[in-house]
């Protein structure tokens, strides 16, 4: 195919709607061939698609030339009369290795510079699209996976665009050619170590030696994967609708009612819905072995890197691990001001003239956050009779992870409130100042 500004506007216009039509493109440069050629021929397209355009630069610091990298990419935005901007990010590359920190911290700083509804134009081709289908299938991935990179997905505050996913790499070289463009050359992109790199230029040759055209076969086979993968994900959205009243909590027995294959495919979209990363198959099938099968009154937990897995009274928790933090015994003073709770625990803060709430005597002694020792008692407005905290909770049906992380909040010695949930009829006053729990884990 021949590629040049025409063909790039008509894929743009095919993905705007109504609802999604950015007045600003950014355009994530690094400097290859790729994101030059799509700079050029958005900058040539200017007056046709009518968007500001932003050029970004991150450099990595992981080539001694990376700043020369930097500059050229200025100097090419220049040129095109586009805005530029060139940040630098560090690499840890502790966890998950070089190419994926390097990814992470690239987009981080990329999802800095989007404002709402902009676009996100990345330069991945279509050949890309092949690389990314093997390397998933080395690792094992399913239809989710094998569907490679996606064309229109969301980003930040807008969407991360590739609108060259299905425009094979030689055409774009053939648009540098005639355009007489000048690009970088990253030499670690001949680095074999590197599995991206190993399959560009070694695998793919000898299969398209073998098998001619198999870029555009792979990149083929990537859409069917991704057709498969929507369906997949419409009967889990289907299925979680009927078994859980939110993604992160769904009925047991329901789950149980689905046959194996349902089970596992509703529990990775109910986790990507949740938030949390979804595990392999082996972590996977211990959650349907240990805590699906579990009895009754037994409480599992099977945790991996950014989520937990809890059942209670026959339902099951998709959590984010839960946080917490060290207390002095005299606890924090709590005031006007939002006070922390820790990792995914949010914030406690008073509202004042609120119609139920604190006295303004109680208020005024100073208030301190504490967490549970044990063996509380508090006598709730509206109620007759004071009871143990810990019986409270079971009647409230407050999960049991949560019960200890609860903050109660004391004047002086005195128990006056249970978070948000109960104020002690003898601190309790109408109008009152409210104690709010903001961004509040589930409870129930």
């Amino acid at each position: 195919m021949t590629f040049g500004p025409e063909v790039l506007l008509e894929r743009l216009d095919a993905l705007e709607t109504v609802d999604n039509n950015p007045d600003r493109y950014v355009i994530a440069l690094s400097g290859g061939l790729d994101s030059t050629v799509l700079a050029h021929a958005l900058s040539l397209a200017r007056e046709r698609h009518g968007k500001s355009l932003l050029a970004v630069h991150i450099d990595h610091q992981l080539h001694p030339e990376s700043g020369r990298w930097s500059e050229y990419c200025r100097k090419l935005a220049e040129k095109l009369a586009l805005e530029f901007v060139a940040e630098t990010v560090s690499i840890d590359a502790g966890v998950g290795g070089l190419e994926a920190a390097a990814r992470k911290a690239r987009y981080a700083a990329l999802a800095r510079h989007m404002g709402d509804g902009d676009w996100l134009l990345s330069a991945h081709h279509r050949n890309d699209q092949a690389e990314t289908l093997l390397l998933n299938l080395m690792r094992g991935s399913g239809p989710a996976g094998m569907a490679g990179i996606g064309l229109l997905t969301p980003f930040a505050a807008g969407w991360l665009v590739r609108p060259l996913i299905d425009v094979p790499r030689d055409a774009l070289e053939a648009y540098a050619a005639t355009q007489e463009l000048r690009w970088v050359d990253d030499p670690s992109n001949q680095d074999l170590r590197f599995d991206r790199n190993f399959l560009r230029h070694d695998v793919l040759p000898a299969l398209e030696r073998r098998w001619t055209g198999v870029v555009e076969r792979l990149a083929r086979s990537a859409e069917l994967a991704a057709e498969a993968a929507t369906m997949l994900d419409e009967l889990a959205a289907s299925d979680l609708h009927a078994v859980g009243d939110r993604a992160a909590r769904i009925d047991i027995a329901g789950l149980l009612g689905l046959t194996d294959a349902r089970q596992r495919n509703l529990l990775r979209h109910a986790m990507r819905q949740a938030g949390i990363p979804v595990p392999g198959a082996s972590r996977l099938a211990t959650v349907l072995d240990s805590v699906l099968q579990a009895r009754e009154d037994a409480q599992p937990l099977v945790r991996w890197q950014g989520a937990e897995v809890r059942r209670y009274r026959g339902k099951l928790y998709l959590l984010p691990p839960l946080g917490g933090q060290a207390w002095p015994p005299e606890g924090h003073p709590l005031a006007d001001a939002p006070l922390a709770l820790g990792p995914g625990m949010g914030s406690l803060r008073l509202a004042r003239g609120a119609d139920r709430g604190l006295s303004e005597a109680i208020v005024a002694r100073g208030l301190h956050v504490r967490m549970r020792n044990g063996g509380e008692e508090i006598k709730p407005a509206g109620q007759g009779h004071t009871k143990k905290l810990k019986k409270l909770l079971q009647e409230e049906g407050i999960v049991p992870w949560m019960r200890e992380r609860l903050p109660l909040i004391y004047a002086g010695d005195a128990l006056v409130a249970v978070a948000d949930l109960w104020i002690a009829a003898e601190a309790a006053s109408g109008p009152g100042t409210a104690v709010c729990w903001d961004e509040r884990p589930e409870l129930h």
